[in-house]
């Protein structure tokens, strides 16, 4: 017999919320007379969602119903705003006092901070089993960090340089994976993201700063952003790998889009309009081949995203041949039209992709 992987906190509340989903499609069912279970049936069963419940409500202090989820909304509103106003005032009380310490000091006190917020994270993390603490004071310890990394490099002046961003993500993947916190993981790719576009920016001669004036630079990363959940499983983390995807797909996209305007911009030694066309054409192909692997893989993020980018480039396109010389409410009654034959499409896309008759959703 295999041994059960204990849950995390959101695989826990899923299971709440499915127990919920299932007592009351279950009682509409009995009451159309289509399924009934005898007196020991239905007591086992209560006793066993019970037990559940409460063992999940003991252990991640989970929303056992709707008026606790809605509280739950507003200590997560609280604990991102508390995080973000905590992290402001170290960075304000560091620069309001850092010039009456001498350098010793400085470099003690800014090596204490993150050790300090760091050892204050991980011991809540250990006994705060709501995980709201836990989050702040790790966003709290990221904060403290940056500041470390960015301070120690002004006390010795040390050239800023890109090879920064590297230890920034180590510590938000840290933080990130320890307390399941989606927030940081963002952080963290976005260092990612910064580093790669600049390493390759560099590699064509252009300073780490400027790398981003060549928005292909950002191809790289989205290849390795939206490959990276298939190559390592995040079973444990379920919000991750759908994160990944999409900032992977924003660094496809957004250069896409900025080239299919700007072509002086891109590497490519050809006409601007040559390129900005086929960078059009690219934009479309790539949003209609990511909405059908979204559908296909069951992946609802990719599929909104493509199809978020797939109405940009069309409409932007829209704009380019039909704005200065079509009468504005034909302009608008076309636009109109578009969208409506764009929902007629993604429905005969999601009849495609329905599952047949006895065969379970994917």
């Amino acid at each position: 017999m295999t041994e059960r992987i204990a849950p995390s906190r959101t695989e826990a509340q899923q299971r709440v919320d499915d127990i919920h989903a299932f007592r009351n499609e279950f009682a509409r069912l009995a009451d159309d007379g289509v399924l009934r279970l005898d007196a020991a049936q239905q007591a086992a069963l209560e006793k066993h969602h019970e037990r559940l419940l409460a063992e999940f409500a003991l252990l991640f202090d989970v929303d056992r119903d709707s008026r606790a989820k809605q509280l739950s909304l507003g200590m997560r509103v609280a604990s991102f705003l508390g995080a973000l106003a905590l992290a402001a005032s170290v960075f304000f009380l560091f620069y309001q006092f850092w010039g009456h310490f001498g350098e010793t000091a400085q470099v003690a006190i800014l090596i204490a901070s993150s050790l300090a917020s760091f050892g204050l994270t991980i011991w809540l993390q250990g006994r705060d089993a709501t995980g709201y603490f836990t989050k702040l004071a790790a966003l709290v310890a990221f904060a403290c960090f940056v500041l470390n990394i960015t301070m120690l490099g002004q006390i010795f002046n040390i050239t800023p340089s890109d090879k920064a961003l590297l230890p920034w993500a180590a510590m938000a993947f840290l933080l990130a994976y320890t307390c399941d916190l989606r927030l940081l993981l963002a952080a963290g790719i976005c260092c990612v993201i910064a580093w790669v576009q600049a390493r390759v920016g560099t590699w064509h001669g252009v300073y780490w700063l400027h790398a981003g004036e060549r928005p292909e630079n950002f191809f790289p990363v989205a290849a390795l952003l939206f490959a990276f959940p298939l190559l390592v499983t995040h079973r444990r983390f379920p919000g991750f790998a759908p994160l990944y995807r999409i900032f992977g797909l924003l660094c496809l996209f957004i250069p896409m889009l900025i080239l299919s305007h700007w072509g002086q911009a891109s590497h490519l030694d050809l006409d601007h309009g040559l390129i900005e066309g086929g960078y059009q054409v690219a934009g479309f192909v790539a949003a209609t081949l990511v909405i059908w692997l979204g559908a296909r893989r069951g992946w609802p993020e990719t599929v909104n995203t493509g199809i978020v980018f797939f109405v940009i480039f069309l409409y932007t396109k829209f704009y380019q041949w039909w704005w200065e010389i079509m009468p504005k409410y034909l302009f608008f009654l076309i636009v109109g039209l578009t969208a409506v034959l764009i929902l007629v499409i993604l429905k005969r896309l999601r009849r495609t992709f329905r599952p047949s008759a006895g065969e379970g959703a994917p």
